[in-house]
């Protein structure tokens, strides 16, 4: 009985294993996820897109607070008041130019014209007197992060529902 007792892995070996384990399966998501493209070369949604406006429109209640918090500042002209009250009103209101019934695309023209409000505050007002009525985290209010949703709406929105509120923001 000359049997070999199996020999112990060394820890690079089964870090190795591991890692081509984690890689069979990487790749077998990619594959299953462009089989399921649709043929027609349409871009699919981005996940990154998507999740920054889930988390933007899980933020609206504190958006809302921030608007409500600039209607009363001094530093706010009357000008940019009512562009702030309109924006209140465009995303109370259950009249939109994507009905809010719709989950998810209802939201996303009330979060473009919000963060282009947002946008302008900033410019206008001035980043302090904007950051002094946000209860959440300062970072949110960075060019870059309103850009980067600006993006992700842009992604989902029809080109006629961007082109009107982007219309009626300038002529404010």
């Amino acid at each position: 009985m000359n049997e070999e007792t199996p020999r112990r892995r060394t820890r690079e070996e089964r870090a190795r294993d591991r890692q081509a384990e984690q890689d069979s399966y990487v790749s077998d998501r990619a594959t299953a996820r462009l089989s399921s493209r649709p043929r027609s070369g349409a871009p699919r949604p981005r996940t990154g897109a998507k999740r920054t406006l889930v988390g933007t429109i899980r933020d609206l209640p504190a958006y809302l607070k921030l608007l409500f918090g600039l209607m009363s500042d001094g530093a706010v002209s009357r000008v940019d008041r009512l562009l702030v009250i309109g924006a209140i009103a465009y995303i109370i209101s259950p009249i939109d130019l994507v009905p809010d019934m719709i989950p998810f695309l209802g939201q996303v023209d009330d979060v473009y014209l919000l963060v282009l409000a947002i946008q302008r505050l900033v410019k206008r007002a001035g980043r302090g007197t904007v950051t002094r009525y946000w209860p959440g985290d300062p970072r949110a209010l960075s060019d870059k992060n309103l850009a980067r949703v600006i993006g992700a709406a842009t992604f989902f929105l029809p080109g006629r529902t961007k082109q009107k509120i982007t219309r009626l923001m300038g002529r404010w």
